[in-house]
């Protein structure tokens, strides 16, 4: 062919039809010209196969045929086809989008669930195995506070010695027994409050180190766990195995515990502390309703710490009470607790927290992954609305061009061609 712009164009599509090739042949009859002879006729053969190639297409209206199966095929099949793959890409970009904005959300959550839970250990979530460990060593001093909070409790304790004593007739029953110690000695040992004397010499239990491991690459490859870097800043969990003989006035193991470091005493103070608390509460109730004879008669008898009670100190003493409870039961107390008697209690909460951490870290890797390919489907879809557009205006070129045809086939009527919409 000769070097043509518009022939390079007509052949470049994916398919030449009739009229292309009628319009090539004008285009040759210019570039060809030189061999045409005095009868009209060229010699050139390229002219000639192309001159054929009409006479093919107009014997029979082949042409036309084509033309029409060429509409047809591109109205029912190419056209929907382009359009459904650019509706599936605008549907795929939708979901990404809902599941980046799902995958952010629950990465949020999670890592607010993780800082929630660490909030709860009294922890900042930094390096939770050695933050936790590093909780008992100022669990004890806790303890003694908690202790020292109760001798205020002297007052209250005295009230519902009283009453006792003064219901059961002289009842010489001593009331809340570890309460009433703790009150006037604070948190001591086991063995002071068995024997009622200090002991001469405290042998705390042994001391088990809870150490780093160190092997990275066995732990973290079979567990996917960061036990972090092996130092030797390690914490100490205190084993609460049976003590041998010990030498007299000498505390030594179990014994050479405090009070509330030992589940026992800890919840035996507990109960008391609640057993106060209960009657407390009912004085205060007593006191708020209207009396009537046969108690005021009663307790006309009952010594002055029972008359001389009045609703703001009762309601004092309820409060001081419930303070205590609420330091010995809150969440973070208990998981002290857990961490003081169990090593492996930590391991536990430590891999908890980091899986939430690491769950927050997948999501985002999610997210991510749903940006990308939601960028993709709109490249797809970039893509394709060129190609859509190129072969409407293509089907209208040809819907055009067998209107004209036909209509001149009937003294120029006009032909509308009716169906799909473009």
């Amino acid at each position: 062919m000769p070097e043509n712009e518009e022939i390079k164009q007509l052949l470049s599509g994916s398919y030449i039809h009739y009229f292309h090739c009628l319009r090539i042949v004008e285009i040759l009859k210019r570039t060809e010209a030189s061999t045409k002879n005095i009868f009209g006729r060229y010699s050139s053969q390229r002219m000639k196969d192309w001159q054929e190639i009409i006479s093919q297409y107009e014997k029979d209206n082949t042409y036309l045929v084509e033309l029409a199966s060429l509409l047809v095929r591109n109205v029912n099949y190419e056209i929907p086809s382009l359009k459904k793959q650019i509706s599936k890409c605008q549907q795929l970009q939708q979901e990404y989008s809902r599941k980046e904005e799902e995958c952010q959300l629950t990465a949020t959550e999670t890592r607010e669930r993780f800082y929630s839970s660490c909030k709860q250990y009294g922890i900042t979530g930094v390096d939770v195995r050695q933050e936790l460990l590093a909780l008992v060593k100022d669990l004890p001093s806790q303890l003694d506070e908690i202790g020292t909070g109760a001798k205020g409790l002297l007052e209250a304790i005295n009230l519902y010695q009283a009453c006792v004593q003064f219901v059961c007739d002289s009842s010489t029953e001593q009331v809340v027994p570890l309460l009433r110690h703790m009150q006037a000695q604070g948190n001591t040992t086991i063995y002071e409050w068995r024997r009622g004397v200090k002991p001469t010499a405290v042998e705390r239990p042994k001391m088990e180190e809870v150490k780093e491991v160190v092997d990275e690459e066995a732990e973290c490859s079979a567990a996917g766990i960061d036990w972090g870097d092996g130092s030797d800043d390690t914490a100490q969990i205190m084993v609460m195995e049976a003590g041998s003989e010990a030498a007299e006035g000498v505390a030594r193991g179990p014994d050479a515990l405090t009070l509330l470091e030992t589940p026992e005493t800890r919840n035996q103070f507990i109960d008391e502390l609640m057993e106060l608390e209960i009657f407390l509460s009912q004085r205060i109730a007593e006191t708020s309703e209207e009396a009537d004879i046969l108690s005021v008669s009663q307790f006309q008898l009952a010594p002055p710490i029972l008359q001389d009670q009045n609703k703001e100190k009762l309601d004092a003493m309820v409060a001081a009470i419930q303070d205590l409870i609420g330091q010995l039961t809150s969440l973070r107390m208990q998981h002290l607790f857990m961490i003081l008697a169990s090593p492996r209690y930590v391991d536990r909460v430590t891999e908890l927290l980091r899986q939430r951490l690491k769950q927050a870290d997948l999501l985002l890797l999610k997210k991510e992954l749903m940006v990308q390919k939601r960028q993709e489907a709109l490249e797809e879809q970039a893509n394709l609305e060129p190609k859509l557009d190129i072969l409407v205006e293509k089907t209208r070129d040809l819907q055009k061009l067998i209107e004209a045809d036909i209509s001149k086939r009937y003294n120029g009527r006009p032909v509308n061609l009716m169906g799909a919409s473009l």
